[in-house]
């Protein structure tokens, strides 16, 4: 089998390169820029491209199947070169649900919490001596790899929304129909892409649909949108939803209680309480008692950057949190004050996506920040520029957001000294990005102020 990636440095495109290369088959890709470290990802696999840039000559009649990645434009000269030999050409998600048509599919699904769902339906599997493929969004604690492509009976996806290629502009998640699906909430995100609420719901909508007849759908009873969106869908499936499950939090420890049994975790929150009930229905589905459910969920530590932390030092702690979005930012703030309640929270969040960069979104964020004991919102004049929008005007991050004291900041420097200015004993520091605050060296920091 040969097949070739245009686009083959993106962060999960390169991870299905080295899947399929790792299955045998014969890998070959190219790409206009290539970042660490998929860079060095693909080189320890020998299919690293030799030089940057489009190749036309690249693609042959030989080729089985071209994968086409986000970052290749309508008019990229390989991908008009395959078209003019008529060779297959798929998106990611396409591509994955080839690979997998005589498999259980399991999809999880959801504007928050599907990576964290998928990662721990994934340990638990691993845990119990399971064989499964696997692809997620995120770097998992023992999982070298993001993608897994093998003779698995079994395949664990998460399903994004986002649209899966420049040819497709359907999402992700509508190309992999599930035997098993799950959906973890509903918020608007990348008004880029879905310009109104009802535009993005009705993603979810076609979702649901595409469930395969007789299937599971495991939903988040507590979102309202979501329950009246899945009651409302007349289709030819089961429908199991999910509340939080009993749980108790004794002096900043979590423990959940399933089926009687106890057991103290290693995350935190009401949302990852959501995420483990959702997880534990997919894993009972697939044959896992509770016994060993639980006992494999107690080691859980979470995604990278999923309340991640960072370092502690005595009654101080250091986390870093993907939480961009408003529902997310809402989330992981109430996590880290129902778990430390007698401390103080600093709650650091950079806008850096198309949409937290946007003006007219920016009263979503309202009252988001109010359970910090701190709080500050930083934006930098290149993620604007990257993505050509205008300025945005301090004064307007502050009326959308609407926090009293809230600090804003768009001055990298600035943002350093007010983190070296501020008080962390008997405190718990939490950085909020999807990006980096323009470099900022985060692990220095931390090392000085919990040395």
């Amino acid at each position: 089998m040969r097949v070739h990636f245009i686009a083959i440095g993106g962060s999960v495109m390169h991870q299905l390169a080295i899947a399929l290369a790792r299955k045998g088959y014969q890998v070959s890709g190219s790409d206009d820029e290539i970042f660490e470290p998929a860079r060095s990802n693909l080189a320890a696999q020998g299919i690293l491209p030799v030089e940057t840039g489009w190749f036309p000559k690249k693609i042959t009649p030989e080729i089985d199947a071209i994968i086409l990645g986000m970052h290749a434009k309508e008019d990229n000269p390989e991908l008009i070169k395959a078209q003019e030999l008529h060779l297959k050409t798929y998106s990611f998600p396409e591509y994955i649900f080839q690979e997998s048509r005589d498999k259980k599919r399991v999809v999880v699904g959801g504007s928050h919490g599907k990576t964290t769902t998928t990662s721990m339906i994934m340990h638990v599997l691993k845990g119990a001596g399971k064989d499964f493929d696997y692809m997620v969004g995120a770097k998992l604690p023992g999982f070298e790899y993001a993608v897994h492509v093998s003779d698995a009976p079994v395949i664990i996806c998460e399903g994004d929304e986002y649209p899966a290629s420049a040819l497709e502009k359907r999402p992700k998640f509508h190309f992999l129909f599930p035997h098993i699906a799950v959906l973890t909430g509903i918020a608007w995100d990348h008004i880029n892409v879905f310009p109104t609420f009802d535009f993005y719901l009705e993603q979810f909508r076609i979702f649901i649909r595409l469930i395969e007849p007789g299937g599971l759908l495991i939903y988040n009873e507590t979102d309202p949108v979501l329950r009246s969106l899945v009651e409302g869908e007349q289709v030819n499936i089961r429908k199991l939803g999910y509340n939080i499950p009993e749980h108790r939090v004794v002096l900043g420890n979590t423990s959940v209680v399933l089926e009687g049994i106890t057991q103290e975790l290693r995350v935190f929150g009401e949302h990852n309480l959501l995420n483990l009930q959702a997880a534990w229905l997919v894993c009972r589905e697939l044959d896992v008692s509770v016994k060993d459910f639980l006992k494999q969920i107690a080691g859980f530590t979470g995604a990278s950057k999923r309340l991640e932390l960072l370092a502690e030092k005595g009654n101080t702690r250091v986390y870093r949190d993907f939480a961009h979005a408003p529902s997310k930012v809402k989330a992981t703030i109430a996590a880290v004050k129902a778990q430390f309640p007698d401390r103080k929270l600093i709650a650091v969040l950079e806008l850096h996506t198309y949409s937290s960069l946007q003006a007219g979104f920016m009263d979503q964020y309202r009252g988001v920040l109010d359970p910090a004991d701190k709080a500050l919102v930083y934006y930098s004049a290149h993620a604007l520029a990257l993505k050509r929008l205008p300025a945005l005007d301090p004064e307007t991050v502050k009326k959308g957001f609407a926090s009293p004291g809230l600090t804003v900041m768009s001055s990298a420097q600035e943002l350093t000294r007010w983190l070296e200015a501020q008080t962390y004993e008997n405190s718990n520091l939490l950085l909020m990005s999807s990006g980096t605050y323009d470099e900022l060296d985060i692990p220095t920091f931390v090392k000085e102020i919990t040395a």
